[in-house]
């Protein structure tokens, strides 16, 4: 993880310096200090490249002079528009510039308002991230280099005091990107949970639900996406209380399929090794549980996640088959490729019975038609709560996770009517990321409930603000935002 520190606002005499610039006003002083050392250097790039301090545009200079090796300049916008969300994305554009060419660097922030600045700490984390287990022969001009960045700015105290819950989420995040770009051979369910298990270390109670514990509480439909698999599988409780009391719990629950092959409704060939992120709304969530460990979240919340490996085999489940779920009611299963409903289905009704919690939020990489309805930019909000939904969204729009909300009604559960269970696992194409949300609403027992369908945002095809290419950690900043905001004391 990206080291970051932050120290006062004094012109380096070497190195690599990104200067954070806005649009409109005055220049801040550490581009006035840089441009005098440079004689001129600046103003003189910026006049010949005809820059524009737009939000995230950068401006390099190499070998300015006064000593320095690069100046990079980046772009703030407009000040009436600056944000923590446009902070962080400066500071994860100058991190992804400089990346590959120092091993350390400077940041001024001296054109950040002071109580933003912890932001430039956080976005610059977030855009360091890199999964390189399992490179061996990475070539130079390849290789990551930046592993520490000092932020100078005139109010080092109240940097640091308010960089310290926001790195910590950064962990968070951290820990979900880790865990959905691990191969599927090395964490499959069993070594999941044992990651899982090093939350103790801050104070997270954890509980984990072996084969024989979750027949004995009936888990049929778990059970039954998870039998074709010599790897065991797993339901992980985690139980964050820092409100001090015995105070009701925020509950996160999360999809946890480590590979999925679709099962005897086996995927296509191409791209099937994406599906080793269909572990994605499980990662989030123990995440999510890492950051409000880590910042001492004033509040109660259970997490838990199911995880599970749909494979095939002699013993695997066939489409026809009808499993009874926790909550007694019976699925026949039409397509054993829509196995993260079934899993979720007997993890929801279960903690919503065992915690009697305030409300309940699932993540889950479900469906590609939420893919095909929203791309790549948006997740699915499916809520059968006004508020709660109101309250994701807005969350999400502060951090860059956005949601869109979409319908919920029940027309939509003619569709999953089966013939000889009480719903079939599918609705057909038409609506399938909304049928598969109906399908979860028959779980949560009228607790108020957000299911957040990630599928299109949970991995990046290319580097975006503080997202590099690859796993996002999707879910962690959004959730830890909601109950920041909304939860508590």
């Amino acid at each position: 993880m990206l080291q970051t520190g932050f120290s006062d606002v004094t012109l380096p005499v070497d190195g690599v310096l990104a200067i954070l610039v806005p649009e409109d006003g005055p220049r801040p002083a550490s581009y006035l200090a840089a441009d005098r050392a440079t004689g001129g250097a600046l103003e003189r790039a910026v006049a010949a490249a005809s820059f524009v301090f737009g939000a995230g545009r950068t401006c390099m200079l190499l070998a300015p002079g006064g000593g320095l090796d690069r100046v990079l300049l980046v772009g703030l916008g407009k000040i009436a528009e600056i944000g923590a969300l446009t902070v962080e994305n400066a500071a994860a554009a100058a991190v992804t510039a400089l990346g590959k060419l120092a091993t350390t660097a400077r940041i001024a922030a001296d054109g950040v308002a002071p109580e933003l600045v912890a932001h430039v700490a956080q976005g610059a984390t977030l855009a360091a991230f890199r999964f390189d287990s399992y490179h061996t022969r990475l070539t130079e001009d390849a290789r990551w280099r930046l592993t520490e960045v000092t932020i100078l700015t005139p109010d080092i105290a109240l940097a640091e005091a308010a960089s310290a819950d926001l790195l910590a989420v950064a962990r968070g995040v951290y820990l979900a990107r880790d865990l959905v770009s691990e191969p599927a051979n090395v964490l499959r369910p069993p070594e999941f949970a044992t990651r899982i298990e090093a939350l103790r270390d801050l104070g997270v109670e954890i509980e984990i639900l072996d084969r024989d514990a979750m027949a004995e509480l009936g888990f049929g439909a778990l059970l039954g996406v998870a039998q074709a698999s010599d790897a065991p599988p797993r339901t992980v409780l985690m139980r964050w209380n820092g409100a001090g009391d015995d105070s009701a719990p925020l509950a996160f629950v999360g999809k946890g399929v480590t590979f999925d092959s679709g099962g005897i409704s086996i995927k296509p060939a191409g791209g099937m090794e994406e599906m080793k992120t269909d572990m994605a709304g499980a990662a989030a969530v123990v995440g999510l549980i890492a950051a409000l460990a880590g910042r001492k979240a004033r509040v109660n919340v259970v997490g838990a996640v199911g995880l599970v490996e749909n494979m095939l085999a002699g013993n695997a489940q066939r489409p026809g088959d009808v499993v009874r779920t926790c909550s007694g009611q019976t699925v026949e299963v039409i397509n054993t490729d829509a196995e993260g409903r079934l899993v979720l289905a007997d993890v929801l009704w279960y903690v919503q019975e065992r915690f009697k919690p305030r409300l309940m939020v699932d993540l889950a990489t479900l469906t590609g038609a939420i893919v095909v309805g929203l791309g790549h930019e948006y997740a699915g909000l499916f809520s059968n709560d006004d508020v709660l939904a109101g309250r994701l969204a807005a969350a999400g729009d502060e951090t860059g996770e956005l949601l869109w909300r979409m319908p919920l009604s029940d027309a939509y559960n003619e569709a999953l009517r089966s013939d000889i269970a009480d719903f079939k696992n599918v609705g057909g194409r038409p609506g399938g990321s909304i049928t598969a949300a109906k399908f979860l609403e028959h779980f949560v027992n009228r607790v108020p409930w957000a299911h957040l369908d990630i599928a299109g945002t949970a991995w990046a095809k290319k580097t975006v603000h503080c997202t590099p290419k690859g796993a996002t950690g999707f879910g962690v900043r959004l959730l830890d935002r909601f109950v920041r905001e909304n939860h508590e004391g």
